[in-house]
């Protein structure tokens, strides 16, 4: 059992633990507190956000939304892996769950990861009141990648704030362990991310370098042609709906098609082309600035 940190020590821990912050708006005063009890609290929970796009996503978390308003969480995790703190004290983002889990993860004495839960939002115990929260940018398909970096940084707040705490990392659960109708985070698994945590912990704590990305190399503009199948054009349409520049009704998808041109143009006009310039066929230019990760 352990009170919250204060909001001036909880950034503190978050920055010695090597993280990359973004203060957002009044974040430290911006909470729910007027609603219940914000503490003691036993563990973090991470989430996926089921969006694309940085700055939408932070301002989804910042405000919410009319059946649920903001904070949604205390950071909101990008996939460079910088965390933007959008609010602190009580937020609304981990909703009910199951009291058995709450009584393991404030022992830290179940194995691999605790027993499924029964309970969740409609009849579980608060986990507004115990938890601090992370939503982490993902559309949450299964599909949607997981940079290193953003990985790290997950690693880098949940070390921090058990290392704050002299908590294991047996107290860091997803929400899909918290509450029988979620299944966020998806794309990952958490009994990996505590091993990772667990390892961070026996070390000390500080920044250290995460792998460096490794991007696909532009294949040339004649790659781009209807009847071409590749893994790379499903990544490549991946970065961007998260860029923001979807004009998918479906997919993306490993084939060539006139919604990955369509969507291809609506990046190449973010960056500032026009015309021609803009025909969503890819440049070199354009194609190593989206950052498409290499496909093993």
């Amino acid at each position: 059992m352990a009170a919250p940190l204060t909001a001036t020590a909880f950034l503190a821990a978050l920055r010695a633990e090597g993280v990359t912050v973004v203060e957002v708006g009044d974040w430290r005063e911006h909470n729910r507190n007027h609603k219940g009890a914000w503490g003691p609290v036993h563990g973090v929970v991470i989430h996926h956000t089921v969006s694309s796009g940085t700055a939408s996503s932070v301002s989804l978390c910042y405000d919410g939304y009319d059946e649920l308003p903001g904070p949604l969480c205390h950071g909101v995790i990008d996939k460079a892996g910088l965390v933007h703190l959008v609010g602190y004290g009580r937020t609304n983002h981990a909703g009910g769950g199951d009291p058995l889990v709450l009584q393991h993860v404030i022992a830290e004495d179940y194995d691999e990861r605790p027993a499924a839960p029964t309970r969740g939002n409609s009849d579980g115990v608060d986990g507004n009141a115990h938890f601090y929260g992370f939503e982490c940018i993902n559309l949450g398909d299964g599909r949607d990648p997981w940079p290193a970096a953003q990985l790290d940084a997950i690693e880098r707040v949940s070390a921090a704030l058990c290392r704050a705490h002299g908590w294991s990392a047996k107290s860091v659960i997803g929400h899909l362990e918290w509450s029988d109708d979620k299944q966020d985070p998806k794309g990952f698994t958490m009994p990996d991310m505590r091993d990772r945590v667990a390892r961070r912990l026996g070390q000390a704590p500080g920044p250290s370098t995460p792998p460096a990305p490794v991007y696909e190399p532009f294949p040339g503009a004649g790659f781009f042609r209807v009847g071409q199948r590749s893994p790379v054009i499903t990544a490549m349409g991946r970065r961007l709906v998260a860029e923001g520049c979807s004009r998918y009704s479906v997919g993306p998808g490993p084939s060539w098609t006139e919604s990955d041109r369509q969507s291809y143009a609506a990046w190449q006009r973010k960056l500032g082309y026009s015309g021609d310039d803009a025909d969503g066929i890819p440049g070199r230019a354009s194609w190593d600035r989206l950052r498409v990760p290499k496909q093993s």
